[in-house]
């Protein structure tokens, strides 16, 4: 399901990520930061989608209400974990959204 968004300008980031062979308890992970994350003011969204690559969406109000969710304890251990267990590689894009259309 895509995001309902308001009208823009908010802003998104971009979660890209390759996992490695251990996978271990990463959903659980994902879906509890996912449940953070919703309870956070200014979040307004996420799409995620998975295959060679994994790339979630999340969407925000501003980059105050990102710099808040970046230092959620349970976030910063997950990162940790993420960095030591689960990702080859990763990447993390901040982009303000401008303009959007579709139907």
């Amino acid at each position: 399901m895509l995001a309902s968004t308001p009208k823009p300008p908010y802003y998104a980031v971009i979660f890209s990520n390759t996992l490695k062979d251990d996978t271990e308890g990463y959903q659980k992970t994902a879906h509890r930061m996912m449940e953070l994350a919703e309870q956070y003011p200014g979040f307004l969204g996420v799409e995620s989608a998975r295959n060679d690559i994994g790339i979630t969406v999340s969407y925000w109000k501003d980059l105050e209400s990102i710099r808040e969710w970046k230092s959620n304890v349970e976030h910063i251990e997950a990162q940790k974990l993420g960095n030591k267990k689960w990702y080859k590689s990763y990447r993390v894009r901040i982009a303000k959204v401008e303009r959007e259309y579709g139907i």
